[in-house]
């Protein structure tokens, strides 16, 4: 895709919805010895949160994990779009539209594998980390070069702050 498109596209987003394990974490788990699940969240990811919400764009996590850690992060982060659980994302993107009013060209979303391919063709902006899988990266128009769990979102909400007016 060129990249004025992009750009163009970009300009439009006013929610950027992102998967979780393998974008805001490099999907590994954690275990101690009790069994609790831990996950490693990048720093530089939630100042994107912060740097998109000052320019009026919201965001979401949409996971078909329900692991709490994801829930203590977006609280921490002022995420009012987390939706835990999710086994149809597009269904769920759907539920999101009609209760914003947003249309899906204003929405973006980041993923990383097979799950998140539905969800990809239907938005506005799609993007994939750059360790994302070929399934993800065949769909995505925007391919980021950070692997996930490492700023991949950051890297994504610095283009679209870039394409603002």
């Amino acid at each position: 895709m060129k990249s004025a498109d992009l750009i163009a596209r970009a300009r439009r987003i006013r929610l950027v919805l992102t998967d979780c394990d393998g974008v805001l974490t490099d999907g590994g788990v954690y275990y101690s010895e009790r069994g609790e699940e831990m996950k490693r969240f990048n720093i530089r990811d939630g100042m994107g949160v912060e740097r998109l919400r000052a320019h009026g764009i919201a965001t979401g996590i949409v996971t078909g994990e329900l692991s709490p850690s994801v829930r203590t992060r977006a609280a921490k982060l002022k995420i009012e779009e987390l939706h835990l659980g999710i086994k149809d994302k597009p269904a769920c993107l759907h539920g999101i539209l009609a209760r914003t009013g947003l249309r899906a060209d204003e929405v973006a979303f980041i993923g990383d594998d097979t799950n998140d391919v539905d969800i990809l063709s239907l938005v506005g902006f799609a993007a994939c980390p750059g360790d994302s899988t070929s399934f993800a990266r065949a769909v995505a128009d925007f391919h980021c070069q950070t692997p996930g769990g490492h700023g991949c979102f950051r890297e994504l909400a610095e283009f679209i702050i870039a394409a603002q007016p």
